[in-house]
């Protein structure tokens, strides 16, 4: 008999990752894959649904302007019971740290449903940074059957917390799987039409609700002042739908020519212009993962970051919000090229582009001894 297996993710990072694992569910015949989305977000994530073909079973479609996590919490739990009351899955795979991963965990135990978590593992111990997602995952794997840990580390941060060894598992990231979907080397976008060819282009991503505000602030004017002193640089800004941030970044970016402030990417669009880009700075966790195999430097915009291994490979710098430290680091990069080969070429810790195949054979293993 088949495994019903009900994958629920709600955010356009979590599309993205999980991505692969729904189609390696569809494509295996012992599996019936049900896909839920909950909306978290709304035009970003159907981006992503589009770009890979998914078409949802159901869609809570939770998504309102400042909603609150208590309001995202609540909406995912009151609208995924009916469903799982109704599909009785087999299984329950969630993604991450977001509040729909949580909340969807949550649901999922309140029905004696087990609940495998993919990119299980990720710590940085402080449940203020980042905020909510520290607590998420933290909640997610106390609650969670069986663990689809990225790397090593992972596995030893779940077993520090005494999460069963049998039921942990090193896969890889599934971020690494979608860059075999997406990176063309024939792909063009029109912002690339407005820079020179010998110039160089920075990739920026900002959006975290901790950087919200004055961090924000301070990142931005470090950049700008960066970029004003080099008329051969150039910054890309897909800047995030948030109201919050739309109004900082044009605040302090207005009037500054080689700053281009674009709409959302969708994964196609971003992940080629990372592959054309001479380095990133980003306070997205996905990012952190994708870029090293792309051979980008990354100067990751956080105080702390879940994905200490990237740091440890050299793939990655932390360098905080501050304004000094951010353009000492950024003139880094562009003024020392041997420190820029060293990030560029050190070794992606985060996988081989093969974790979605691991963790459906891992699922079905669990299922047929959990029936036994």
């Amino acid at each position: 008999m088949k495994k019903k297996i009900m994958t629920v993710f709600g955010t356009r990072p979590e599309a993205i990752k999980m991505a692969p694992v729904v189609k390696q569910l569809i494509a295996d015949e012992q599996t019936t894959p049900i896909t839920v989305v909950t909306g978290q977000h709304r035009e970003m994530l159907q981006q992503v649904l589009d770009i890979f073909q998914i078409k949802p079973d159901y869609d809570l479609a939770i998504m309102e302007k400042n909603q609150s996590l208590e309001q995202i919490t609540s909406k995912v739990l009151l609208g995924l019971a009916p469903i799982l009351e109704r599909e009785r899955p087999d299984l329950v795979l969630v993604h991450g740290d977001t509040t729909t991963t949580m909340a969807a965990s949550l649901s999922a135990f309140y029905h004696h449903i087990p609940i495998g978590h993919v990119e299980a593992g990720l710590r940085t111990w402080n449940l203020e940074s980042p905020f909510p997602e520290e607590a998420n995952r933290q909640i997610t794997d106390d609650l969670t059957s069986l663990y689809f840990a990225p790397t090593d580390l992972s596995r030893q941060n779940l077993l520090q917390e005494h999460h069963p060894a049998d039921r942990i598992f090193v896969t890889g990231n599934t971020a690494i799987d979608v860059l075999k979907y997406t990176v063309n080397h024939e792909y063009h976008h029109q912002v690339l039409d407005q820079i020179p060819a010998d110039h160089r282009i920075i990739l920026l991503t900002m959006h975290r609700r901790e950087n919200q505000g004055t961090p924000m602030a301070n990142v931005f004017q470090a950049i700008r002042e960066v970029v004003q002193a080099d008329p051969k640089l150039d910054v890309i800004y897909p800047v995030h739908l948030s109201p919050k941030v739309q109004k900082v970044a044009h605040q302090i970016f207005e009037g500054v020519p080689n700053v281009h402030l674009i709409d959302p990417l969708d994964v196609v669009d971003f992940h080629n212009l990372a592959a054309r880009s001479y380095f990133i700075m980003t306070d997205s966790g996905g990012v952190q993962e994708e870029a090293p195999s792309l051979n980008k430097p990354v100067l990751v915009l956080r105080d702390t970051t879940e994905r200490p291994e990237g740091v440890k490979a050299g793939t990655l710098k932390l360098v905080g919000t501050q304004k000094d430290e951010v353009q000492q680091a950024m003139l880094a990069l562009l003024n020392d090229d041997q420190q820029y080969q060293q990030m560029a070429k050190a070794k992606n810790p985060y996988g081989d582009g093969h974790a979605a195949e691991r963790i459906v054979e891992h699922c079905k293993e669990f299922l047929t001894q959990d029936i036994m």
